[in-house]
């Protein structure tokens, strides 16, 4: 991975398929998260969450019995969450169970003899000191304040959601660019267009400015030309991109692209890579020897891309998903090093000289044999 470091890089297996599971492992230094939920699994992040009052009132189906109304503060060091007790008949503390960890939280009330669950979710917006709780019944409210771990970093909400990640995600980018590379014109495309959406930035699309310019289609192009051609031509698109910030540029899928070309990175790193990756790995050992195969290869996309994430089938219909787990991937990339985005606008400062992630003092010139790296190859 082009990260400040290899134990930095952060990479997130989507499954849009078969039932949810989700399995943790980790090779050499890269750790890998194999994600595979059911579809409707996606609502309660992407629709679950509305606004409904001025008070940041929102309402909330987080695996509940019922439909919990909640309101929700930021106090810099900690989040406090007022969960609506009115209509349940509880008695007493006693009566409320809560037990939050890491970045889960259940919220349970005992009614007439039955468990009524009001909130249960293991996507809190980021990791809590779960010794630090404090809760305490005010009126008909429940009151839950939460201890942050990372006390600088402003919560949007409570969970980690498409409408929190797109809010929250510009603390953390601070205008750094998104390059979306991968396997698929089309799916790099339609992903781009909802993370511009979501985060206020530009759209760019390689292949439209191409054609543009060309005044072809790029398939005409290749056939004319060739891949290699093509490929130079974007990497010069690339470098005039390179200086760009808030923005979101699709990049060409498939084999003709700059992005398959190790030696055409160079422009690439000014910004956050996130490699879009189908895969047919349906378990965790697959997904583990797939993993291993691609390191081995030196595969360009493991290699060299700051975040991969994995998709089993595509629809286009299910970009919006695809894009909530490229922030959620990127969100934890750069909370194990905080110091990435400004690293980023250093190496474009210094003219994107290809000396990343390893950024050499001014003056250095990679056309000069002795500062110059060893010659980039090619995967087999």
């Amino acid at each position: 991975m082009a990260s400040a470091a290899a134990s930095a890089s952060s990479m997130l297996c989507l499954s849009l398929q078969n039932p949810t599971k989700t399995l943790h492992f980790s090779i050499k230094t890269h750790s890998f998260h194999f994600l595979k939920p059911q579809l409707p699994a996606f609502r309660r992040y992407s629709t679950g969450v509305t606004p409904i009052s001025p008070l940041r009132g929102i309402s909330c189906n987080c695996s509940s019995t019922n439909t919990t109304h909640y309101e929700f503060s930021d106090g810099s060091s900690e989040v406090e969450l007022r969960l609506q007790l009115g209509g349940q008949d509880v008695l007493s503390a006693k009566d409320i169970f809560v037990d939050a960890d890491g970045t889960s939280l259940t919220v349970k009330v005992q009614q007439a003899g039955s468990i009524i669950t009001l909130i249960d979710t293991n996507s809190l917006f980021e990791k809590i000191k779960p010794a630090e709780t404090i809760w305490y019944i005010d009126d008909d409210q429940l009151v839950i304040s939460l201890k942050k771990q990372d006390p600088n970093l402003k919560w949007p909400d409570i969970m980690e959601s498409w409408e929190s990640l797109s809010a929250g995600s510009m603390q953390l980018l601070k205008g750094t660019s998104i390059y979306i590379v991968g396997d698929s014109t089309e799916i790099n495309q339609k992903v781009a267009r909802e993370l511009a959406v979501a985060l206020g930035y530009t759209p760019l699309v390689t292949k439209e400015l191409l054609e543009t310019f060309a005044k072809q289609t790029v398939d005409s192009w290749v056939v004319a030309e060739g891949s290699d051609s093509v490929a130079e031509a974007e990497s010069a698109i690339l470098e005039s991109l390179s200086s760009h910030v808030r923005a979101v540029v699709a990049t060409l899928g498939g084999s003709h692209g700059a992005a398959t070309r190790t030696d055409k990175w160079r422009h690439l790193y000014s910004g956050f890579s996130i490699w879009l990756s189908q895969t047919e790995a349906t378990d965790e050992d697959s997904a583990k020897e797939e993993a291993r195969r691609h390191i081995k290869d030196g595969n360009v996309g493991y290699t060299n891309a700051d975040v991969v994430v994995k998709l089993q089938g595509w629809d286009a219909g299910h970009a919006k998903s695809v894009a909530q787990a490229s922030l959620s991937a990127l969100k934890r990339l750069i909370l194990s090093d905080k110091k990435l985005p400004g690293k980023k606008s250093l190496y474009i400062r210094l003219g994107c000289r290809g000396d990343w992630p390893n950024i050499k003092p001014p003056g250095w010139d990679p056309s000069n044999a002795a500062d110059a790296a060893p010659p980039a190859t090619l995967p087999n």
